[in-house]
């Protein structure tokens, strides 16, 4: 009787002791370089930053799949055509916009050299938590509440420490004033983390 209840336990221990090795969760924070394309904003590039979480879930020898939740700080600069374009909407001579986004890419990862380096894909999906409102007189909302990205990059481990790069390419207009001018996000995104 005691052996057909500890072949069982011996089982479920081996069981769940593969399945530990195949999912870790940690936390990691990064710099953000990025603009928004469109007529209102300035062609060049600029720095934020993200801090987050992730999760590292197996799924066989290759592959895993790597949800996070990142705060996401992304910062641009009105063009003087902004004037322009927007004249009855204008109410200041603020030339910076800070944005902060809930970012929650979803990401299927390759191990492409065992465990050292890794490519990952996937979509990203960007809830705006607050903007800069004095862009309008109205107080109204310049920006759309929502951004949908594609994310690739590379990521390479050593031990528990992940060193990532990425390229994130919006993929959605986030104009939320009119249809006269689309403003699409891209940029990089550079982080250190730590699966724990």
């Amino acid at each position: 009787m005691k052996t057909k209840l500890f072949l069982p336990l011996i089982g479920a221990l081996v069981f769940s002791q593969t399945l530990m090795a195949q999912f870790h969760v940690g936390f990691k924070g990064g710099a953000n370089i990025v603009k928004i394309d469109g007529v209102s904003f300035k062609d060049e590039f600029k720095y934020g930053y993200h801090l987050g979480g992730f999760a590292e879930i197996g799924l066989g020898d290759k592959f895993q799949l790597q949800p996070e939740v990142l705060w996401n700080q992304v910062s641009t600069s009105l063009d003087s055509n902004y004037k322009h374009v927007y004249q009855n909407v204008f109410n200041s001579d603020q030339s910076t916009v800070k944005l902060n986004y809930l970012s929650i890419p979803l990401l299927l990862n390759y191990k492409l050299i065992g465990n050292f380096l890794v490519l990952q894909a996937g979509p990203q999906f960007g809830i705006l938590l607050n903007q800069d409102k004095t862009l309008l007189q109205n107080g109204g909302d310049a920006f759309k509440k929502g951004d949908f990205s594609m994310v690739g990059g590379a990521q390479i481990r050593i031990s528990a420490i992940r060193l990532t790069g990425r390229y994130i390419v919006g993929l959605n207009n986030i104009n939320d004033i009119d249809n006269q001018d689309k403003w699409k996000s891209q940029g990089f995104q550079v982080s250190l983390g730590l699966a724990l």
